[in-house]
């Protein structure tokens, strides 16, 4: 996963920050996972007769904020997330994230040492589709857009006072249906395992190592299921620690597997790895989750609860996860194309892929913690807001992205061989991969942007339809550029016509902007981003040619990265790049806690 500076200091909004001396809007301690619990209100005197005052009515599909002493000024009381909360959150889903993105290349390099990159790593890679697929749809890009201003408009009415508790009537209207729904799914990918690697991967040499892996790895569909609507949850309350900590405990499930079983079960092993992360994923979260549901029951609370309890919005839902399957469906393009091509080539797209993509993965990560404040501001109208909001992501995981580019095209060989070439990875799967990740690197822009782009879209918390449209687009330009390519290129042909495909789609994401979504200033925003991609590409050029100097990976690569750091950073400082220096601090405090981590 993905150049670390998720720009923490960037995220805070100085112009929005109370100034001054005067008490500040947010309690000075934070409880644990950085949630803003509210105070206590007052009591009443004992035989007063009076009830305590009821918390101010605040706009639909946002969490309580915590009352303010009468002494803040007028208008401050219903203040968004303070920038030093932002910052901290981004700081702690950040590090957790680089974490997990570590024993994410953990895994694959445990993977690439014990089973190489031939039929049976094909096989399981197959079956590897259900997580791939089940990850985006039920925990990052799809349940999670419609579930977020669900809650959030849930925990606004609670503490309204609303009868009964809106979050438990949520949770009953919508976790058993869910819940059923995703053990019915898996059931029948795994009765349908056969039908499912022939058309996948018809040209597969081993089918039947294939659809024992997919049976396996079809338990994901529950357990994935669950772990995003728990994530959910939790996020719409503010608390990030156990949402940003599934994926460290999910890559360990698969490491141990693979290493305590893969002497018996082979390749299996992973899958099996892959059915006991899951579990860990959704256990990981309870001791955070379940306080919040708690309440004691008051009288007449159950029936209101019953009463009030009703399904999700079900043309959200429809969009969120036919966006998010269009957009893993290119995963399903490039192992159909590859199956036919020699033994091995569905192993190097996928090796190829996920180093490619961690600069990508980074850079997202503060859009996990924005989403909400985007969504605020939009329900309380202010457009403007949410705009900046969306310019400011825009810009600077476009900064970021493009640094983790750079990087990766200067330094693929010396990256794929530091990594991976050891065991049964031989010397020509390290050339055949750094090839292919080259060629995706190119793609890594679009990914970034259309991730930002399309929370803009689902933050009002309604059905949207365009940017299902802009993938399918996207989806239908990969699919036949890859065919057409794939003969006379290979795997390499495929992996462009990932890169074209996405970078379409989001050129048609941006231009639509506007009336279905923030109205983002197009023409400002290219320029800005036209920045940090001139010095991209000259820090790629220049890093490219001092990582071939040295004879070794590591010291080609250290080299290389060092070089491609430093013409950025000075290109993008002559070119004006918007917080350009905030990033930079970022990437120094995360890289500062991250070595005491390791270190200490």
């Amino acid at each position: 996963m993905e150049a670390a500076g998720h720009a923490v200091a960037a995220v805070a909004d100085p112009a929005r920050a109370p100034a001054g001396p005067g008490p500040r809007l947010t309690p000075p301690v934070l409880a644990p996972g950085f949630e803003h619990a509210p105070p206590a209100p007052p009591a009443s005197a004992p035989g007063s007769g009076h009830a305590p005052p009821a918390p101010p009515a605040l706009a639909p599909g946002f969490e309580h904020t915590p009352p303010t002493p009468p002494t803040l000024a007028p208008g401050l009381e219903h203040a968004p997330p303070t920038g030093r909360f932002l910052a901290r959150a981004t700081l702690v889903t950040a590090s957790l994230s680089v974490a997990a993105a570590l024993l994410g290349l953990v895994r694959d390099q445990s993977l690439a040492r014990l089973f190489g990159a031939g039929r049976d790593t094909d096989a399981f890679l197959v079956a590897w589709t259900v997580p791939e697929f089940a990850a985006t749809l039920l925990i990052e890009d799809g349940l999670a857009f419609a579930l977020i201003p669900a809650f959030s408009r849930a925990l606004a009415r609670r503490a309204q006072g609303a009868p009964g508790d809106p979050v438990r009537a949520l949770v009953a209207g919508t976790l058993p249906r869910l819940t059923l729904s995703f053990a019915a799914v898996g059931a029948l990918l795994a009765l349908a395992a056969p039908q499912f690697v022939a058309v996948l991967a018809p040209g597969l040499p081993d089918p039947a190592l294939a659809v024992d892996c997919t049976r396996l790895t079809a338990t994901c569909v529950l357990s994935f299921g669950l772990a995003g609507y728990f994530s959910a949850a939790l996020r719409a309350h503010r608390r990030f620690l156990a949402p940003a900590a599934i994926y460290i405990v999910y890559n360990v499930g698969i490491v141990t597997a693979m290493y305590t079983l893969g002497g018996r079960w082979g390749v299996r092993s992973a899958a099996f790895g892959v059915a006991a992360g899951g579990c860990l994923m959704m256990l990981v979260q309870l001791p955070s989750l379940l306080p919040r549901l708690r309440r004691r029951a008051r009288e007449g609370e159950a029936k209101a609860v019953a009463e009030a309890a009703r399904p999700m919005d079900v043309p959200l839902l429809a969009s969120v996860l036919l966006f998010a399957l269009c957009r893993q469906s290119q995963v399903l393009i490039e192992r159909f194309l590859a199956s036919g091509l020699p033994s091995g080539a569905i192993s190097h797209l996928n090796y190829a892929q996920k180093v490619a993509q961690i600069p990508m993965t980074l850079s997202m990560m503060l859009c996990t913690v924005t989403f909400p404040v985007v969504a605020r501001a939009l329900a309380d109208g202010d457009t403007e807001r949410a705009r900046d909001r969306v310019e400011r992501d825009l810009a600077l995981a476009a900064a970021l992205v493009l640094l983790g580019t750079a990087a990766v095209v200067a330094c693929a060989p010396q990256l794929i061989g530091l990594l991976f070439q050891r065991g049964a990875f031989t010397a020509e799967d390290t050339a055949a991969t750094a090839a292919v990740m080259r060629v995706y690197a190119f793609g890594l822009l679009g990914q970034t942007l259309t991730g930002v782009l399309v929370r803009s879209y689902f933050s009002a918390g309604r059905a949207a339809w365009y940017p299902v449209a802009a993938m399918a687009a996207g989806i239908v330009a990969t699919s036949w550029i890859g065919t057409w390519s794939v003969d006379a290129w290979g795997v390499t042909g495929i992996a462009a016509a990932n890169a074209t495909g996405i970078t379409l789609t989001a050129a048609l994401l941006l231009a639509g902007t506007g009336p279905r979504s923030v109205p983002i200033r197009t023409g400002p925003v290219l320029r800005e981003l036209s920045r940090p991609l001139r010095a991209a590409v000259v820090a790629a050029v220049a890093g490219g040619l001092v990582a071939a100097l040295p004879s070794g990976p590591l010291a080609g690569l250290a080299a290389g990265g060092a070089t491609v750091t430093a013409v950025f950073v000075l290109l993008a400082w002559a070119l004006g790049v918007q917080d350009l220096a905030p990033a930079l601090r970022s990437v120094r405090t995360l890289t500062r806690r991250l070595a005491h981590a390791v270190f200490r």
